[in-house]
């Protein structure tokens, strides 16, 4: 597949673009990362170097792209857009940006009607609440989520989007279908805790037209920036070369957790993306879906 990725990219360790290119890579995907800031590290260091690139600069790096042309299957030449299978969002800093990538989003799609966006709605988490800008939450709720085609909210940003806070599995199952009414089609809900999971465990829910999984992995000692970031650029790669929601989430959950074992095996900050190669290219039979639905 050819995916356009626009996100944040570090020099240092992995989140953002600097997380899902390289995995997506590995799996043998072209990738066209388009970087929003390119700094030293992640921000959870407290302190980080380089520039936030500004909007009209993100805007000219997509419209150089679109600027590139192929042979088309009529013999003439047509935009390498036109040949994107997916568009890929994370962190969406300010409402400016986000706009950027809906348009790149509506380009792709008129040369590709095709293609499909996912959009990981980094917003906050369990703990710590939401940590984006002010009016941020708003905006990818109310502009951004209807043009998704595939979803990554976490349990935390799934309660947001769906305005309602969820504690047993039924309740975020209706959580997640009133968020597809509203348009995203796959929904992958990842760090799942309700007042029936099994102490020590956490689950991620896939569901799409075709029913619902679950897949339940313990609960490792370790949360390490760029999993969500990571975990996104899978599942896409996952369910649109298997065309399996559950295949894509037994796969996706794998590697998942091979990399954070990885990680702490190396007793490191940053998630071990090269050591555990591997465990992405080949995502190891470790855990087996249960269907809800």
């Amino acid at each position: 597949m050819k995916i356009l990725s626009i996100q944040s990219s570090v020099a240092y360790g992995h989140v953002g673009n600097s997380a899902a290119t390289f995995p997506l890579q590995r799996l043998g995907h072209e990738v066209w990362p388009v970087v929003t800031v390119h700094f030293s590290n992640h921000t959870g260091y407290g302190a980080w170097r380089g520039p936030l690139l500004a909007p009209s600069d993100v805007a000219d790096v997509i419209t150089g792209i679109g600027e590139r042309e192929v042979t088309g299957t009529d013999g003439k030449p047509v935009s390498v857009l036109a040949t994107a299978d997916a568009v890929l969002s994370g962190y969406q800093g300010a409402e400016d940006v986000g706009a950027v990538i809906l348009d790149a989003v509506a380009r792709v799609k008129e040369l590709n009607p095709a293609a499909v966006y996912c959009c990981d709605p980094v917003m906050g988490d369990v703990g710590r609440g939401m940590f984006v800008r002010p009016g941020i939450p708003e905006y990818m709720r109310d502009h951004v989520v209807p043009h998704a085609d595939i979803l990554t909210p976490n349990h935390f940003e799934l309660d947001f989007l769906a305005d309602r806070t969820t504690r047993t599995e039924a309740e975020v199952l209706d959580a997640v279908d009133a968020v597809r009414d509203r348009g995203p089609r796959d929904v992958l809900v990842t760090s799942v805790i309700t007042d029936e999971t099994p102490a020590g465990t956490l689950e991620v829910l896939a569901v799409s037209d075709d029913g619902a999984w679950a897949v339940q992995t313990p609960q490792l000692p370790i949360a390490p920036n760029g999993c969500g970031d990571l975990t996104s650029a899978l599942y896409l790669a996952h369910l649109l070369t298997t065309r399996s929601p559950q295949v894509a989430l037994e796969r996706t959950t794998s590697s998942v957790f091979s990399v954070l074992e990885a990680t702490i095996a190396a007793g490191t900050r940053e998630i071990q993306l090269i050591g555990a190669q591997a465990s992405i290219a080949n995502p190891p039979e470790r855990f087996q879906a249960r269907q809800l639905r």
